[in-house]
């Protein structure tokens, strides 16, 4: 670790510190009737007009990469997942679930990539499914499998967050700013469209009217996610994999300890055990020809 850039080092520890407190937006907004949709919606639609402005000619370059659709697609299902599943479900529980992304990226990079499956990745399957069944495990109810609409949307989020990298692997050649451009107009679009198709249907509420409640919220986390992307940009392109990955993990350190500080969930034991076993997995990472694959 003596060699580790510190600048990137800490851009990346303050993308999961906001990561690991933005539950407290989504929840405080939906208590404040705005869905998680709408304000994801409105958050990433912020962040894009300012990064179109401040870097316009990577519109030109998206047009001439019509495949970034999927990765704008995958980012949209993940953020507008991820902010619903912690707007309505108990944050710990969703932060494990949605961090088995590790297993999902092994099978999705043998299937995209065609990338060899080591004696490693296994290991992390192993570790990161034996964690999920531990955190999901209740007795009395068979199977330990997703009991609600939160556990099953924070597994669908993470195996989309899983693919949504398989994919910018595959499109490195295109620049930071086209490939974010794309991500946030997935969010912005697919929030926005799902909010509109279930809105219609009744299942959930239109936006509210923007008042002193909201307003406040809505731009002060559009800074701070725009702030987190920048963070990461910085930070996963001077940094090893194996490093990002660790690092990255810290957001369930700050989602879970937050959480419980504002009252806002219980740890117990089982989370414990089977939070360790998913942290543990990234660790795996170990030779050269992984870490160029992650």
């Amino acid at each position: 670790m003596r060699n580790v850039p510190l600048p990137a080092a800490a851009a990346l520890m303050t993308n999961a510190l906001i990561w690991g407190l933005s539950w407290t937006a989504f929840k405080f907004l939906q208590a404040n009737g705005m869905h998680p949709l709408w304000s994801t919606a409105c958050i990433f639609c912020v962040c894009l007009a300012v990064l179109i402005a401040l870097r316009p000619a990577a519109l030109q370059e998206l047009r001439g990469h019509p495949e970034l659709i999927l990765v704008g697609v995958t980012s949209g299902l993940t953020n507008a997942g991820f902010n619903v599943a912690v707007g309505f479900g108990d944050v710990v529980r969703v932060l494990l679930l949605f961090y088995l992304m590790p297993v999902w990226s092994v099978v999705l990079a043998r299937v995209v990539l065609h990338e060899a499956i080591r004696l490693r990745a296994v290991m992390r399957i192993a570790l990161g499914l034996a964690g999920a069944m531990v955190v999901l495990y209740q007795p009395g109810m068979g199977m330990p499998l997703p009991h609600n609409v939160a556990d099953w949307t924070a597994v669908s989020a993470g195996f989309a967050f899983a693919l949504n990298n398989v994919l910018l692997r595959r499109h490195q050649e295109v620049s930071g700013a086209a490939r974010g451009i794309a991500m946030l107009s997935g969010c912005t679009l697919l929030s926005a469209g799902f909010g509109a198709v279930f809105a219609g249907l009744g299942a959930m509420p239109w936006p509210p009217a923007l008042n002193m409640t909201l307003a406040p919220t809505l731009a002060a986390w559009s800074a701070l996610f725009l702030a987190a992307m920048l963070c990461l940009q910085y930070g996963v392109v001077r940094l090893p994999a194996n490093i990002t990955s660790v690092i990255m993990l810290a957001e369930i350190l700050f989602a879970s300890v937050s959480a419980w500080a504002l009252g806002a969930t219980v740890i117990h034991p089982s989370d414990l055990i089977g939070g360790a076993l998913i942290i543990s997995a990234p660790w795996l990472i170990r030779d050269r020809a992984e870490l160029a694959g992650h």
